[in-house]
């Protein structure tokens, strides 16, 4: 049996989601172990979760900076699943200490600060992955898989939406808005330059890139920030890098929707739509003829949907699973590389420092557009 990869974490400490997550994820892939941790900037946390993950007290830290260093040569991947604010420094110092890295998105504030991390990575020769979930989707994958096969000709327009109603009491003027911005995706020093559409709305241009191929090349915003340092609710106005236009939405006050990712694609020969709150399913319809629901694992899904699937369709797989599935890749291709052996495109089907950067410029670009009256960027 192959002997498994050693990872350590940054962030994820006491009351984390997100930390949790990518932990689940990663003991469903069965690839890497967790051996180190800087889980919380205060060493009481840190030890508190380290002691509750089994990970030694020597190898647990309250200062990232000092764990890249005493952990260099030793781990052969780090995941950083901290607030925003802190992503571009965690990246850097554990390129420098030549250790992988996977981040959560958004990469990081600035774009001279992604594109940075994107030349260090090159530099270093490592693997940077940054964590769009909803891309290991097994149904995400076939619709990708379908388009690139001219399923739907050529594509004419896409509208997608992320719609989420948990900051909907931000709109009522009776409650205070001290409380309402204790949340720290909605503090401008954590979070950036943007709240709604760092957060959600880039899920929404990350995954429409996946599954078509194409990328937001200007955009034209309407952004509401309803009295608030940063924003609720937007809508975005893209073309699209084959001429065609996309209408994408994000929200974080839509009441009764509460992870509504939903992206549909046109094309001149048909149409395909996937909702990620119904993952298990996508629509696909042949011009002129009936559409068609379409189930994971069964017989007619084939290449890397039909790979990724890990249980019978029928029972539902989701979240976790999505992310075990890029780090099926993720850690495949570190071990590959490590063994000295040729790497495929499956191995390599994780979101990178350049989806990241993509992602950065693509937020910058909206942002800017709806603070100049909706007014045309370029991305």
């Amino acid at each position: 049996m192959a002997k498994k990869l050693q990872y350590g974490m940054v962030g994820g400490g006491p009351g984390s989601f997100i930390g949790g997550a990518h932990r689940k994820a990663i003991a469903i892939s069965g690839k890497a172990a967790l051996v180190a941790g800087c889980f919380s900037s205060k060493m009481e946390k840190s030890l508190k979760t380290a002691e509750e993950l089994d990970i030694a007290p020597e190898r647990t830290y309250c200062d990232f900076k000092e764990m890249a260093k005493a952990e260099a040569g030793k781990l052969d991947f780090v995941v950083i699943a901290t607030p925003n604010n802190t992503h571009y420094a965690c990246s850097k110092a554990f390129l420098e200490a030549g250790i992988n890295v996977m981040c959560e998105k958004p990469l990081c504030f600035e774009i001279a600060e992604a594109e940075e991390l994107v030349a260090l990575a090159k530099e270093k020769d490592l693997f940077f992955g940054v964590m769009y979930g909803y891309t290991g989707n097994a149904m995400a994958k076939f619709a990708k898989e379908l388009i690139a096969e001219g399923k739907i000709g050529k594509i004419v327009d896409v509208i997608a939406e992320y719609a989420q109603e948990w900051l909907i009491d931000q709109l009522d003027e009776s409650t205070s808005r001290t409380a309402q911005m204790s949340v720290w995706r909605t503090d401008p020093k954590v979070s950036g330059i943007s709240n709604c559409v760092g957060d959600i709305g880039t899920h929404i241009e990350n995954t429409v890139a996946y599954i078509t191929g194409l990328h937001p090349v200007r955009v034209a915003a309407k952004v509401d920030y309803f009295g608030h340092p940063l924003d609720l609710n937007a809508n975005i106005l893209v073309e699209l890098s084959n001429g065609a236009t996309g209408n994408f939405w994000c929200s974080q006050v839509a009441t009764s929707y509460r992870n509504g990712l939903a992206v549909r694609v046109f094309g001149d020969k048909g149409m395909i739509e996937w909702h990620e709150e119904d993952c298990e399913y996508l629509t696909f319809c042949a011009k002129g003829e009936a559409p068609q629901k379409m189930a994971r694992n069964c017989g007619y899904v084939y290449g890397r949907a039909a790979e990724v699937a890990r249980i019978p369709s029928g029972h539902p797989e989701g979240f976790y699973e999505s992310f075990a599935n890029i780090y099926d890749s993720f850690c495949g291709a570190i071990a590959k590389k490590k063994a000295g052996e040729p790497l495929t495109e499956a191995d390599l089907d994780f979101q990178k420092a350049e989806d990241g950067l993509a992602g950065v410029k693509y937020l910058h670009a909206v942002i800017d557009s709806g603070k100049n009256d909706s007014a045309w960027r370029e991305v």
